[in-house]
Parts: structure tokens; C-alpha cells; sequence
């Protein structure tokens, strides 16, 4: 039996949804997508694997506690970490080695979750 990924999907809770996704554009120096599901505005990172979206739901609070998700920077964790506070965050754990799996850091958006970003070794 094929076993499923552990994740297919994940969202980042904000209260401004326009400040978040100018946050995350300028960090990343990606287009989010602007849509809409059930009348509950999404920002959708749009990118190959697992999807993901800025969520403005009055449901789902954003939060420095609880889960943390890790963002691929794929190579680009310096350049990225260098636009976090231009672009309004904060840069909470600077570029940190995890040994063989790469490197990590962790930042604060402009909606105040602690969000990590990875990049593998080889990058």
C-alpha cells in the first residue's frame, strides 16, 4: 500500500489579508494568488508540492504559540532572511545549521505567527 504524505496542505491565519500576502511576497519574491473558498479570503502560495495559503478567517487566530510550520526556501534562506524586516518581520532565529538536513530560521510576520523556513544542505 502507497503510503499518503503527511501533509498536503497547510494555512497561515492572518487579520489583514492584503498586509500578510505583501509580507510573504516580498520575503519570498513570490505572487500569491488571491481567492476566495466559502466567502473566507486566501492568499495561495502558488508552488509545486505541497500547496498552502494566508488564511483570513475570524475562526483561526493568528498566533507566536502553537504549530509552526516550515516554509522551503529551497537555496534562498539568506536573501530571504535579508527581506524579512524591510518587508515588516522580524527575524527571530538568524540562518542556524540542523546538520545533514540543512539550515533553519525562524521569523515573526506581520500578523505576529513564528513561521520557520529550511533550505537543504545542498543549496
Amino acid at each position: 500500500m502507497k503510503r499518503p504524505d503527511a501533509l498536503t496542505w497547510f494555512e497561515i491565519p492572518c487579520t489583514q489579508l492584503s498586509r500578510a500576502a505583501t509580507f510573504y511576497e516580498r520575503m519570498t519574491g513570490l505572487t500569491l494568488k488571491r481567492e476566495s473558498f466559502l466567502n473566507v479570503p486566501h492568499a495561495i502560495f502558488t508552488t509545486q508540492g505541497v500547496g498552502g495559503a494566508l488564511v483570513e478567517d475570524p475562526d483561526n487566530k493568528p498566533s507566536p504559540t502553537g504549530q509552526r510550520i516550515f516554509l522551503n526556501a529551497a537555496g534562498e534562506l539568506d536573501a530571504w532572511l535579508e527581506r524579512v524586516e524591510a518587508a515588516g518581520g522580524k527575524v527571530l532565529l538568524p540562518r542556524t545549521s540542523i546538520g545533514p538536513p540543512g539550515y533553519i530560521a525562524i521569523i515573526q510576520d506581520t500578523e505576529g505567527n513564528h513561521v520557520g523556513l529550511h533550505t537543504p544542505l545542498a543549496a
